[in-house]
């Protein structure tokens, strides 16, 4: 995948708490984030296409997970997040950024009210990155805890929920981005509605000791089957769902990247966030050039770092995630093109490695989202 670094993975690379139990299923390792990830186990084709059907097992334990505690957090948090985090309830996750003072993205995350703290999930390649940010802009008084002794599993997939409800009985409650504490037999885990793949499904955070078992008490449900790094980026393709470092990045601003939904209506209005003149601005005016969903024509897959460019030949934008998606057997991509081309239906050019091929922009999810949202019909 173009994503990944897809070489044997270096002796030197950090490792996950389940890393014996993946090479002894005869998982693929690969270098990624710094750490000795799984890439494959039976393929990426066949594992894809199991997560759309059933129920896939990831372990993303490389991903930062931070607990924020002290007073008046909702006002400290929102120094630095564009949420407005007084409306969100216990138990309640919200899709926010970090942003640098030119209203770049320094990283994408998930925030969680629990109880009198917050916990924030962030990207495994920039954790450390944005843990030293936190703590320079904090305010004074905000104690940050590095969870590091934590391991977190994603169980993805329409039949994820008939696994989990039999191993954690009331997880089938929660809906869409909210979360609670179960236990997964006598294992205390923290369970959130949530994931990376457009499909209903879960996150579980846990003691990395206690990681392999739980990962035997799920893998060992016939729904269920282990899945690498290769298929977890083609699912959020597929979804629409960037990636930190390709899609988005610290040059890249939410609402070129479309991603200003992170930013709450009145923080819009207010703004009060790093880089907010930057990013008002562009809300009101618009940005030069927008991330968009493009699907290729032909059957040949048009990878990240082609040009997008004119009639003429001038690069205009560039591809940012490219690949064959499973679902719709053929070629997508996202790219950033320039805001007057970004209407669904308009015609664009790629150029990758002297060849010419022609793409459609076309709205995203490329594949649609099946969370779980209560209320909504089934």
């Amino acid at each position: 995948m173009h994503t990944l670094e897809t070489g044997m993975a270096d002796v030197l690379d950090k490792k996950l708490p389940l890393d014996a139990w993946h090479r002894a299923i005869g998982a693929r390792m690969v270098s990624f984030a710094d750490y000795s990830m799984p890439i494959q186990y039976e393929g990426i084709l066949a594992e894809h296409l199991w997560t759309r059907q059933s129920a896939g097992l990831f372990d993303v334990s490389h991903m930062g997970q931070i607990e924020l505690h002290g007073d008046d957090l909702d006002a400290a948090l929102e120094t630095v997040l564009p949420a407005d985090l007084s409306l969100l309830k216990d138990g309640r996750l919200r899709y926010s950024l970090l942003l640098n003072d030119e209203g770049g993205i320094v990283d994408d995350l998930m925030a969680t009210r629990r109880g009198d703290h917050f916990y924030l999930v962030v990207n495994g390649a920039t954790k450390y990155g944005d843990i030293a940010y936190l703590r320079d802009k904090l305010p004074v008084g905000v104690k940050l805890d590095h969870l590091e002794d934590h391991a977190l599993l994603a169980l993805q997939g329409p039949k994820a929920v008939d696994v989990l409800s039999r191993l954690a009985p009331g997880v089938e409650t929660l809906g869409f981005m909210t979360g609670g504490r179960f236990d997964i037999g006598d294992i205390p885990a923290w369970i959130s509605r949530s994931g990376y793949t457009g499909e209903d499904g879960f996150e579980i955070s846990i003691l990395a000791k206690d990681a392999e078992i739980v990962a035997n008490l799920l893998a060992n449900e016939p729904e269920v089957k282990p899945i690498g790094l290769g298929a977890r980026d083609s699912l959020r393709l597929e979804a629409g769902l960037g990636l930190y470092g390709h899609d988005l990045d610290e040059e890249t601003t939410p609402v070129e990247a479309d991603v200003a939904f992170a930013i709450s209506k009145r923080r819009k209005e207010e703004g009060g966030f790093p880089g907010d003149e930057r990013v008002l601005r562009e809300l009101k005016h618009g940005a030069v050039r927008r991330r968009v969903g493009l699907a290729v024509l032909g059957r040949q897959p048009v990878r990240e770092g082609a040009m997008v460019v004119d009639a003429e030949g001038n690069e205009v934008g560039k591809v940012t995630s490219g690949g064959f998606s499973p679902c719709l057997e053929a070629p997508i991509a996202m790219a950033y093109v320039p805001t007057a081309s970004a209407e669904p239906g308009t015609d664009i050019r790629l150029a990758s490695r002297g060849k010419i091929f022609e793409a459609k922009v076309v709205p995203m999810p490329f594949v649609p989202h099946r969370y779980h949202r209560k209320g909504a019909g089934q």
